[in-house]
């Protein structure tokens, strides 16, 4: 036997995560290693809750949604003597190295523990798809796919009872599913983190199509766009979650309320929220896991540790952890005009 490795899953889960363990054990099993999985995240390391995988266990399970290992977004750093658990889990149970699969929060963890001489390897996963070092994500296009669908069906909605139709997406600090799904959808107006959108702009857009004779429209506007122009009142914030992230209150419904006041036009709100990561992966989704996990695995077996392996163009990649944490991947602003010039709200004049 080569040794044993360890897998978790940390933070929101996402379509496309039970790819990537299925990968993992499979090639694991393969180059001589047993393969420990790791209940709820940084948790099941600390309490040791852990399950033996195998090939049968994760036979069936590349199409099904979600995590079979469950997830939490406990933080390991923070929580009292996490670090000295974890090393203790993992010598009583012989983990000689762990694959780490999570976003922004779990990887600025897994760098953390990484640099106190824990052995790992990371892959990167989120629905939003803003993971530095990576150009997508397990569960990004997923996502896409659900807001497209999403928005697909509201638009015959809309254009029935002419109304304008604002549907929130998640982003909390990138517009990436947002610009995507709202190319794809043919939205009339995409609002993102990213770019500053004034209520006057965006009001005097839609009212051009009204005059245009377009007599409804769809805004697809990221959770975590912020308008200190809205009457009154700026998106409110309610607590924040164990990794200190903001839980936002509906920028939707504030938006869509701020357009039907001045624009005196019947507007609906429609917030997905979980919907966008539940259900089946894509077929993009569960190929790219399962290069990842591949990848992963060739990386613990080669000694090389402390990364991220991800896709740069066509290729699977290996980034190290310290030059992807915390940096932001924010969308192009050149992508974000294209979209508006096609959306018709915009001329490229902006540029």
């Amino acid at each position: 036997m080569t040794g044993t490795i360890g897998i978790l899953t940390g933070g929101g889960d996402c379509p496309g995560l039970n790819a990537a363990i299925r990968a993992v054990v499979r090639s694991g099993i393969k180059q001589g290693y047993i393969v420990i999985g790791i209940r709820n995240g940084w948790l099941g390391l600390i309490e040791n809750d852990t399950v033996p995988l195998t090939d049968r266990s994760v036979s069936g399970i590349v199409s099904r949604g979600g995590t079979i290992l469950g997830t939490s977004r406990t933080d390991p750093v923070a929580y009292p003597e996490g670090v000295t658990k974890i090393r203790r889990v993992m010598e009583s149970q012989g983990i000689a190295s762990l694959v780490v699969i999570g976003g922004d929060g779990t990887l600025g963890a897994a760098h953390e523990i990484s640099s106190l001489g824990i052995p790992l390897v990371c892959i990167p996963k989120t629905i939003d798809n803003d993971i530095f070092g990576t150009d997508r994500s397990i569960g990004f296009d997923t996502a896409v796919s659900i807001v497209t669908e999403a928005l697909d069906r509201l638009h015959t909605t809309a254009e029935s009872h002419h109304r304008i139709m604002v549907v929130e997406v998640m982003g909390r600090s990138a517009g990436w599913i947002a610009l995507a799904a709202g190319m794809a959808g043919g939205a009339d107006a995409i609002l993102v983190p990213e770019v500053r959108v004034s209520m006057d702009r965006l009001c005097h857009s839609l009212k051009a199509r009204y005059e245009a004779g377009k007599q409804f429209s769809i805004v697809v506007v990221a959770e975590g766009t912020r308008h200190e122009d809205i009457t009154g009142t700026i998106v409110p914030v309610c607590d924040r979650d164990e990794c200190g992230h903001e839980k936002f209150v509906g920028i939707g419904n504030v938006l869509g309320k701020e357009l039907e006041t001045r624009l005196g036009i019947e507007t609906r709100v429609t917030v997905l929220g979980h919907v966008q990561r539940g259900g089946s992966p894509t077929a993009f989704d569960r190929i790219l896991a399962t290069h990842l996990g591949l990848a992963a695995t060739d990386r613990i077996y080669n000694g090389e540790f402390g990364c991220m392996v991800g896709i740069q163009g066509n290729r699977i990649v290996s980034v190290p952890l310290e030059s992807i944490v915390h940096k932001p991947k924010e969308i192009d602003p050149g992508d974000y005009i294209r979209a508006g010039i096609a959306a018709g709200w915009t001329d490229g004049s902006d540029k």
